[in-house]
């Protein structure tokens, strides 16, 4: 056979593989396609075709295991931006008390144009660009505060018995992932125990793109300047895979963090730690865990417990072993949140919790031997205010830079609100996932609190606010250990 005969015979047959393959995609795609064709067409009652997608997409993932899903439209825009640690907004966390009432503020950010504008804890925000939203659901009055920022917003505030008329420049607003114990009287946070100052003590709230940073900022001011470190990682559920190798590689100097392996085992990825650290390797470390904590929380914990670096204090964690990468639809519109690798601790062991798993099976990271502290629920509910709290501005402290009346520079309210606890922690490798719902939500964020809270103008200088270790039997037991530990005493701390 001449070659050129030959080549044309190659030719067609790659080509007639490729068409066998487009064609048994395509005739996927056609059966969706018609059959969302079809209940448009024939269905008794009229339909949302954009809701149709979401719902045939939620049933094709739903097949899947419970942290893949589908991120249609509406929600990929603030999905990114609690990723990205930012949005673009007036900074406030807001709730809705009941359905069809007002949405009231709960208190502005520290730094945000809301703040400096004048708006205050308690605000019920009627109108919105002469719009009355005063029955709207929550979600669409979020949608009308968000815009680009340098942009200007009027807001219809009902503040006690009168209407005050608030305009509002758009900013770019920053979510923090790293907080400390409290505020200080600049509202600046304070990474020492307030009762024990020679405790260092750091949260972390998400393992986002900007954590990495925020922390090694806060490592370095502190210089090793104390006797141990409390990382607090309770109420965590994730982020980023990449955040939590580097978070961990702060604190150990040698060996394995964490590896993922794909599909039929194989390893993909796996992380060691560097030469150098950030923490002294002579500090004494407690990390704190609960049931909430997962994912990247889990990575850190995992790895600094099995390189003997850390000791767990708390109770056991989610167990999520798994990894999620955001695949892109509808030209970067929508996407796809897909578990494609699972992730193993340095001992060899994926962590994740099956769904058939019991309390016997090896799952999730454990808290150290005499350092397991379960919390009752009126504790978690009081630990819960106090984190809420610690985070809001002293008002009175920001008043020069806005125009608020002196005489409303002290009004507190009551902030309700529904604290989610049964969201989908997520860990990612490439473009990563966070929570199911971001505390932050196009321009005003979701209200975590219990149903008893108060919102103070000054919370961290309130004299009668009972501190961290006052009200925190997990945190106390940590300190306890550092302590020990500083003070060259082995044995374990005993229950008190």
């Amino acid at each position: 056979m001449p070659p050129r005969n030959l080549n044309i015979v190659i030719v067609t047959a790659f080509v007639s593989v490729l068409c066998y393959f487009a064609n048994q995609r395509a005739k996927t795609a056609m059966i969706v396609g018609n059959a969302l064709d079809l209940i448009d067409a024939y269905y008794v009652d009229p339909v949302d075709k954009e809701q149709l997608l979401i719902s045939a997409m939620d049933g094709m993932t739903a097949t899947l295991d419970q942290h893949s899903e589908y991120i249609p439209q509406q929600d990929y825009e603030s999905f990114q931006d609690t990723l990205n640690q930012e949005f673009a907004g007036i900074g406030i966390f807001v709730e809705q008390p009941e359905p069809q009432t007002p949405v009231r503020v709960i208190t502005p950010l520290v730094g945000s144009p809301a703040l400096k504008a004048g708006i205050l804890p308690g605000d019920l925000i009627v109108a919105v660009n002469g719009q009355d939203v005063s029955s709207e659901e929550l979600r669409e009055v979020s949608n009308k505060l968000k815009g680009p920022v340098g942009t200007e917003v009027d807001l219809a505030i009902k503040r006690a018995d009168e209407t005050v008329s608030i305009r509002v420049q758009r900013g770019r607003i920053e979510i923090e992932s790293v907080i400390g114990d409290y505020r200080d009287k600049d509202n600046h946070w304070v990474y020492r125990l307030r009762d024990e100052p020679s405790i260092a003590y750091v949260r972390l709230t998400r393992f986002g793109e900007k954590t990495v940073g925020e922390l090694e900022q806060v490592l370095q001011t502190l210089d090793n300047d104390f006797s141990g470190l409390v990382l607090d990682l309770r109420g965590n559920g994730g982020g980023l895979l990449h955040a939590a190798a580097e978070v961990s590689d702060m604190f150990i100097n040698s060996g394995k963090i964490v590896s993922t392996r794909i599909r039929g085992g194989e390893i993909e990825d796996r992380f060691d730690a560097t030469a150098g650290t950030l923490v002294s390797t002579n500090k004494p470390l407690a990390i704190l865990i609960d049931t909430d904590s997962a994912s990247a929380s889990e990575i850190v914990a995992a790895c600094l417990q099995d390189n003997q670096r850390a000791k767990i204090v708390g109770t056991r964690s989610y167990g999520k072993g798994t990894v999620q990468n955001i695949l892109p639809l509808q030209y970067g519109r929508s996407a796809l949140r897909l578990t494609v690798a699972r992730y193993y601790r340095p001992n060899g062991k994926n962590i994740h919790r099956g769904k058939e798993a019991t309390e016997d099976d090896e799952w999730g990271v454990k808290p150290d031997e005499g350092l397991d502290v379960e919390l009752d629920e009126e504790t978690v509910i009081d630990l819960a205010k106090r984190w809420r709290e610690a985070s809001y501005p002293s008002l009175a402290n920001e008043s020069s830079e806005g125009t608020k009346d002196p005489a409303t520079q002290n009004l507190s309210t009551e902030a309700t609100g529904v604290k989610s606890s049964d969201s989908k922690p997520t860990d990612t490798n490439k473009q990563p996932t966070t929570d199911d719902e971001p505390d932050v939500n196009e321009g005003s964020a979701k209200s975590e609190s219990d149903d008893s809270s108060k919102t103070p103008d000054a919370a961290s200088t309130d004299p009668d606010q009972k501190t961290g270790l006052e009200l925190d039997p997990q945190l106390r037991r940590a300190v306890e250990y550092l302590k020990q530990q500083s003070s060259g005493e082995n044995k374990q701390p005993t229950t008190a």
